[in-house]
């Protein structure tokens, strides 16, 4: 059962108001005057809130005010009644984080389409999303109910991509994110001798090119397909509607967002500190977690680029690992038969047979 709690300083209003919630099946907890709704609101975390303007004490619009400093009760859906007319008075509660408003005298179709409404909004606000095609899709539906924007996204694209072609360049200005549907790509940065150092690998599920968007840079580094593969593109104004048009809204994005800065920092790191037999059993663990425990196809160019080092190095560790057992190397293309132990090397810097 759904907790409302209504904040209304008129006894007929609020006992009236309670009645019909009551009937409509919310447990409804009340208070006559801003003070006592706030502590309530503090205490017993109701799913809305429904509160009066003009009130003794403390009105509504301080209320508001004070609950939308407090993170427990900042994200809590809240409806204004108001005797007032004036834009000028609905357009203040608005601004000031209201969720919608009901004009007094109101009937009990306007009250409970208003409150369900706002349940609903939330109710959607904390759906999970899959990290595939069809979550990502009932992510933008849901997306477009909640800020009724209707053409949101309606202009990002599927694009079928060859082995080797391009997705953007460094420097190049971004104007879209892309969400990896079916394949693996890498990024890659290029130094002054035009060497190639690969930065990232994604694969499907993952988010990436976002990064320059949030910076307001072009891109520092260039996307290439691995494989056939898969993407969506989803267009920068799109993005960025979908990362301020609601706080609530935005929270799957933004812990995407963190999760992938703490991977290159975590990335960065290794370069620093790792040797290069660790980076190389982190590279090898990492493709072959992208390839599911496949048979690897991966060049030793390729390896080299993600270790940082010359692929002569990276050969060697390859011949290391085969000769301890912990991969199998037929006709170029490599096989981990032993993921722990690659784990163990990438901790310990040593492989136990």
């Amino acid at each position: 059962m759904k907790k409302i709690l209504l904040i209304e300083d008129n006894p007929e209003v609020r006992e009236n108001t309670s009645e019909i919630l009551s009937l409509a099946n919310y447990e409804v907890l009340t208070a006559e005057n801003g003070k006592i709704g706030v502590d309530l609101a503090q205490k017993n975390q109701p799913d809305l809130i429904i509160c009066d303007i003009m009130m003794p004490e403390l009105d509504g619009y301080g209320v508001l005010h004070i609950l939308s400093k407090n993170p427990a009760t900042a994200s809590i859906p809240f409806i204004f009644l108001t005797a007032k007319t004036e834009k000028a008075d609905i357009r203040k509660g608005m601004t000031l984080g209201a969720d919608d408003y009901l004009t007094k005298p109101f009937d009990d179709t306007d009250l409970l389409n208003a409150v369900e409404t706002r349940l609903n909004k939330v109710a959607l606000l904390k759906k999970q999303y899959e990290a595939t095609a069809s979550g990502l899709n009932e992510f933008i539906e849901d997306a477009q109910r909640v800020l009724n924007l209707k053409d949101l996204c309606k202009d990002k694209k599927t694009r079928m991509l060859k082995k080797k072609a391009g997705i953007f360049m460094e420097g190049e200005l971004p104007n879209f994110i892309y969400f990896l549907q079916k394949g693996n790509v890498k990024a890659f940065r290029t130094n002054a001798d035009g060497k190639e150092f690969i930065t990232n690998l994604y694969t499907t599920g993952d988010f990436f090119g976002y990064e320059p968007i949030l910076e307001n840079t072009n891109y520092t580094e260039s996307a290439v397909a691995m494989e056939d593969s898969e993407l969506i593109a989803i267009p920068r104004h799109d993005f960025l509607t979908l990362l301020h048009g609601h706080p609530e809204l935005s929270r799957s994005f933004v812990s995407l967002l963190c999760k992938k800065i703490e991977e290159k920092e975590s990335q960065l790191l290794t370069l620093a500190y790792n040797s290069v037999r660790q980076r190389t059993a982190e590279a090898l663990l990492k493709v072959h977690q992208i390839k599911d425990g496949e048979v690897m196809n991966v060049s030793r160019d390729d390896l080299a680029k993600m270790v940082g080092t010359a692929s002569e190095s990276v050969i060697r560790v390859l011949s290391d690992f085969r000769e301890e057992g912990i991969i199998e190397i037929e006709t170029g293309k490599i096989k981990v038969l032993h993921p722990n132990k690659l784990e163990q090397v990438i901790k310990w810097n040593v492989a136990r047979n």
